[in-house]
This record gives C-alpha cells, sequence and structure tokens, in this order.
C-alpha cells in the first residue's frame, strides 16, 4: 500500500517519474492534489522476504526469564541485537533461534521476536516475544507506553537539579546520517531522568537513572548530550574522557516491566551494573 511507504521511498518514488498526476509525472515530492485529478502510482515489486537462520551461541546468552510467550535476555555490551546494515550474522535473535526455533513465527520473519532494541555498545535488559500473542501485546503495550524501560547512566559534570525530563524531537543529522540529534521534524521523545549519586573527584561525573517514555534511535544519549552532560564513554556524541575509561557508553537497561501477554500479571525484572560500568564507579567520590 502507498501509505505503507517511508518518506524516502516515496521521494525515491517521484523522482524515478513512478508517479503521476493528471496524467504528467508529478515533478514536486509536494503537491496539493485537488478533487478529480487522478494519481497513478507504479510500485517496484515487493522484496522477497527470507526467513532468518538460527545460529549456535543460544546457550551462552544470559537469560532471565523463559517461557511460553516471552524471553527476557540480560544483553551484553556489543551484542547486536538484529541483522541490518553491516551485520548480517552473530546477532542476538540469530542466536535465539537456534535455541528456540518457534521464535520464527513471531513478528517480522527478519528479525523474529523483536519489539524493542538496545544499542550495540549498551547492556541490560531486553524482552523478546517469543510468540504472535505475545509479539501482538508487547507492540501495543509499547505503543501505549506502559512499558516501563529504566536505564543507568553515567554523564559528564554535575545535574545541579534532582529530576527532570528532555522532551525534544530526535531524528537523522543531516550532515551525518549516522548520527542522530535534536532536530527539527524529528519525532517526538521524551526521557525522564533523575540523579542517584553526584561526583567531584577525580573529575565531575552524574550517576542518572532515565526512564524512557519514548523509544528513539539513540534517545538517552541524545538527550543527555543535548543538556550539556553527555554519556561517559560515548565518543559518537561528546563523552570520551580520559579520567573515565571505559570501553562503551557507560549505559545500562537495568530495569524492565510490562504486563505478561498470557497472564496480565504485571512482570519486573532488574539488572545489575556489569563488572566494566562497575570498575569506573571505584575510583568515584
Amino acid at each position: 500500500m502507498i501509505w505503507d511507504l517511508a518518506r524516502s521511498e516515496a521521494n525515491e518514488l517521484i523522482a524515478s517519474g513512478a508517479v503521476r498526476l493528471g496524467g504528467r509525472p508529478a515533478a514536486a515530492r509536494a503537491r496539493r492534489v485537488v478533487s478529480g485529478q487522478e494519481l497513478e502510482v507504479v510500485l517496484p515489486p515487493a522484496k522477497p522476504t527470507t526467513a532468518l537462520a538460527g545460529e549456535p551461541g543460544g546457550d551462552r546468552l544470559a537469560l532471565v526469564h523463559v517461557d511460553d510467550h516471552v524471553i527476557v535476555v540480560d544483553k551484553p555490551a556489543g551484542l547486536v541485537v538484529h541483522p541490518g546494515a553491516g551485520r548480517s550474522t552473530g546477532t542476538l535473535v540469530q542466536a535465539l533461534l537456534g535455541r528456540f526455533p518457534d521464535l520464527a513465527a513471531s513478528g517480522d520473519p527478519e528479525r523474529p521476536g523483536i519489539v524493542h532494541r538496545l544499542d550495540k555498545g549498551t547492556s541490560g535488559l531486553l524482552v523478546v516475544a517469543r510468540s504472535p500473542v505475545a509479539y501482538t501485546s508487547l507492540v501495543a503495550q509499547l505503543s501505549a507506553r506502559t512499558v516501563d524501560r529504566r536505564y543507568r547512566a553515567l554523564v559528564l559534570g554535575t545535574i545541579d537539579t534532582d529530576a527532570g525530563t528532555v522532551d525534544a524531537p530526535v531524528g537523522r543529522r543531516s550532515t551525518d546520517r549516522t548520527r542522530m540529534g535534536v532536530v527539527a521534524g524529528g519525532r517526538p521523545a521524551r526521557t525522564h531522568y533523575r540523579v542517584l549519586t553526584r561526583y567531584t573527584e577525580p573529575a565531575e561525573a552524574t550517576l542518572v537513572e532515565c526512564k524512557l517514555e519514548t523509544g528513539r534511535t539513540h534517545q538517552v544519549r541524545v538527550h543527555l548530550a543535548a543538556i550539556g552532560h553527555p554519556v561517559v564513554g560515548d565518543g559518537r556524541y561528546g563523552g570520551t574522557r580520559q579520567t573515565f575509561p571505559v570501553a562503551r557508553p557507560f549505559l545500562h537497561a537495568a530495569e524492565l516491566a510490562f504486563d505478561h501477554p498470557g497472564s496480565g500479571a504485571r512482570c519486573r525484572f532488574e539488572s545489575p551494573l556489569p563488572a566494566d560500568l562497575e570498575a569506573v564507579l571505584v575510583p568515584l567520590r
């Protein structure tokens, strides 16, 4: 359906002459259609979807909870959640498929069971839908913003207020499409934060809890950088400092809660900071 197309895909169709308005190729990407005009769109053939193959490694994953509907994983830093640009194998979902083949029937066949994700460098809790019922339920809960996702982040500098909210749209930067930023026309994004500990030595830093109301790409990292407090270790958004020797962003998905798709009961899980992040806190005071 044409209303399922992304804006970039629609622009490509117009540029290729596949869109005709009133019998003539549409020359502009934004033009009002008046009553009686005929709009023709020639869609390219749909790309065939292939089911993702399972891989070994599922037995090495830290599984916090497993039942017929959901799998809760404590993802290590460095593991990509699903295949994408530049990564076709060795992902979390492929390892899960190797251990739980029934996962293939849940959701998108190219990323079965995946309803939300964590960045490669972020560790912590992730829920995967093991059944079609669970997939539908979790997607609806995420849309309704009833899934509780809380992160621990160490940021540069001292955050003076004890709590606050960053409400700013997030989108891709026009100068670097691999980086996100607070941009006009971006998707609405809201992050609530609460200060846990302030440190002064050997450098000023603040440990915060961040609660996501939305789930945009790099949202926590972008929002914290936007208020002048980038995540420690996050070289992409200005958080690299020699004072804090950490090889990845100090960002951990520490708490996760949702309504169980089968029973309806509220489920809550917690994950302690991994050793590499705990080590960063040791010299701080």
